[in-house]
């Protein structure tokens, strides 16, 4: 008789969902689901209102990659409008969006990942958390850990005017300029936070490199899977964050395509599965081949680990030192370790740091010309941009009158939500042996996911029929009557 464990619901990560594992007779792991149980509907919401007031709300889709979204809808305009941003506003743009890549990659990397490793897959879960990260690195470090996020979205305040849901960008521009006097703190940040990546990485290789049980935990095969990989890359395919064009490696690392990110419904396929609320894409090309990796898989993966894959190089001097340190120490390239993605993160984070110094020194920064005003509307616009989970691609179509007929997102998530799903089966079966399962190897399952840093709220918004329905019926001391399932 089939058994199964329920894993609900999952923590440390931006949305809900759960893990289901079914064991065979003999308590084996038979198959494994990752399923994604909310829904959003921005597509179809967002339908009929004037599409420039998209950027300002697709921003609110989560609290968690709020910039991406605002960044990618903001070049859908450029591209609707047919208006190239001025160099100033484009440099503008750029601080933005790569002070969001530190905060955010440190955000994940020291609150969400780093209690796994710092204090241990196994450790009690009442410690497993931030509280336990800093009871056991310092309050010191803690606090570095608030300053720099602090300082990044500073900027982002300043240029967006709201870090969690910013409302700057306009077609053609920016809303708001940077004085000289400005330039004095953003540059001082810059630096600090070049500084504290650095050291960032440093722990990581103490922490993780030095212990062979967690080396050897990022090099497990429960944790491996062989996929293409999908980034942007710049015109001498280094990792690029905010324009370029999209590579595709396969699982041997040769270039499989290289194109127009306008042109990505020849190349990305889109997939719907009756048992999770997020759509699960594919190379279309290839077409849809299930969940399976290998040499014959159609799935590829987006993310750090992803773009350090798909690109010949980093953008900048001290990411690309790191870049070639992990690469030697994980084998060449490509590496499907997923836990490596953790390092790629703080890797990438090096890199907009050290892009950020460059653009505060940057003397065109602080120019007045901050919008190109020759807008002339046009009937479809597509915006993409690496957010820090991934690819997120932004499609737009409007009317005569500027009124939105058509939204369709591809967001992070959805690139990887097939493999999150073989992730978790592939660990489900290295950890799990039998029904009696210690709680420290259901969180190494959990593991699985946490390294694509997923976030589920604005990834899902496929709906296969109806929203199933759980009414749990209480009376006055909680003690449950009844329990009426929609199936």
């Amino acid at each position: 008789m089939t058994k199964k464990i329920t894993i609900n619901p999952i923590t440390r990560l931006e949305g809900h969902g759960k893990i289901e594992i079914f064991l065979d007779d003999k308590g084996n792991v038979d198959d494994a689901y990752w399923q994604v149980v909310e829904l959003r509907g921005f597509e179809r919401f967002c339908l009929g209102r004037p599409v420039e007031e998209l950027p300002r709300i697709v921003s609110n889709i989560c609290g968690v990659c709020p910039t991406p979204h605002n960044m990618a809808s903001v070049k859908a305009l450029d591209d609707l409008y047919e208006v190239e941003p001025t160099p100033t506003a484009k440099l503008i743009r750029q601080l933005h969006y790569n002070a969001f890549m530190v905060e955010d990659h440190l955000l994940h990397f020291f609150i969400l990942a780093g209690p796994d490793f710092v204090l241990g897959p196994s450790a009690d879960p009442a410690e497993r958390n931030i509280l336990g990260v800093i009871a056991k690195v310092g309050l010191e470090i803690g606090g570095k850990v608030i300053e720099v996020r602090k300082r990044c979205r500073e900027i982002i305040r300043y240029i967006a005017s709201k870090p969690p849901h910013p409302e700057g960008g306009l077609p053609g521009g920016v809303s708001r300029g940077i004085t000289e006097e400005d330039r004095k703190w953003m540059k001082e940040t810059a630096d600090f936070s070049v500084e504290f990546c650095q050291f960032a990485l440093e722990l990581f290789k103490q922490i993780v490199l030095d212990n062979k049980e967690y080396l050897n935990l990022v090099l497990n095969d429960a944790y491996k899977l062989n996929t293409y990989y999908m980034g942007l890359v710049d015109e001498n395919n280094r990792v690029s964050f905010y324009e370029g064009k999209c590579r595709v490696v396969n699982p041997k690392g040769e270039e499989y395509a290289l194109f127009d990110y306008h042109d990505y419904v020849n190349h990305i396929g889109e997939w719907v599965e009756p048992w999770t609320y997020i759509k699960l894409t594919h190379l279309r090309k290839i077409g849809w081949n299930g969940l399976n990796d290998g040499e014959a898989t159609s799935l590829y993966r987006v993310g750090p680990l992803a773009r350090l894959n798909a690109a010949d190089s980093m953008y900048t001097p001290l990411a690309q030192r790191e870049y070639e340190a992990m690469f030697d120490i994980l084998g060449g390239k490509p590496s499907h370790h997923t836990l490596a993605f953790h390092w790629a993160r703080l890797i990438e984070a090096l890199q907009a740091a050290e892009h950020m110094q460059r653009i505060a020194n940057d003397p065109l920064l602080t120019s007045k010309d901050i919008r190109n005003m020759a807008l002339r509307l046009s009937k479809v616009g597509i915006g993409c941009v690496e957010a820090a989970r991934g690819t997120l691609i932004h499609h737009y179509e409007a009317d005569g009158d500027g009124k939105t007929t058509k939204v369709n997102l591809i967001v992070a998530t959805q690139h990887n939500a097939a493999p999150i799903c073989l992730s978790i089966k592939k660990a489900a079966m290295g950890f799990v042996k039998g029904p009696e399962v210690k709680e420290g190897l259901l969180n190494m399952v959990e593991m699985a996911f946490r390294a694509y840093d997923p976030c589920l709220s604005c990834a899902t918004h496929a709906l296969p029929g109806r929203m199933p329905l759980m009414l749990n019926i209480r009376d006055r001391n909680g003690s449950l009557i009844r329990t009426v399932q929609r199936p």
